[in-house]
């Protein structure tokens, strides 16, 4: 019995993982000063979880990536990052709950607003929300929806088969059980 309480502890554990997004910082602009982007609006978009990726892509001659206090967030001071990052295609993974803020170290480049924070709320949201009870209509006509973006998309298929793989290791722990009692 204990060792099935292990592995279903550890597969929980798994399951929670594989269930982190991965979020490129800018979207499509990536992590860039070109084309006046937004971060603060970017990341007011985002629901941030403990797990969740954030992946910056920048031209590493460029741009940097800097972990910073949120006094050194709010003035751009550069001077003593908690942590730097510099290769272009930087992914962090959120460990803790709170404001993550991060900014480049080029000189102008946060005052022009190349800094965002990443917030991951203190309470976790519901993971499902209540189905609102609606009334019948005729079905509307049907309108093509904009395919998802990728690092979505490749995050739900993993999870379909993390699903799948947690399903079929369940069925042979409890199978086995079952058989052995």
């Amino acid at each position: 019995m204990a060792f099935v309480v292990r592995v279903l502890a550890v597969l929980i554990l798994v399951l929670k993982l594989s269930m982190a997004a991965v979020y490129k910082v800018g979207d499509s602009s990536g992590w860039t000063t070109i084309g006046n982007v937004d971060y603060k609006l970017w990341s007011a978009t985002k629901n941030f979880q403990v797990g969740d990726i954030i992946k910056f892509e920048y031209n590493a001659q460029f741009h940097n990536v800097m972990r910073v206090t949120h006094a050194m967030y709010k003035t751009c001071n550069a001077s003593l990052p908690l942590e730097t990052y510099t290769t272009g295609n930087d992914s962090i993974t959120i460990t803790t709950r709170g404001h993550h803020f991060y900014m480049c170290g080029v000189p102008g480049h946060c005052q022009g607003g190349q800094k965002v924070d990443i917030n991951v709320p203190r309470t976790p949201s519901a993971d499902v929300a209540p189905t609102p009870l609606v009334s019948v209509s005729p079905p509307a006509p049907a309108v093509k929806a904009p395919a998802p973006a990728s690092n979505v998309a490749n995050s739900k298929k993993s999870h379909s088969v993390l699903l799948g793989l947690a399903g079929a290791v369940l069925f042979v722990v409890f199978g086995s059980s079952m058989i052995l009692a």
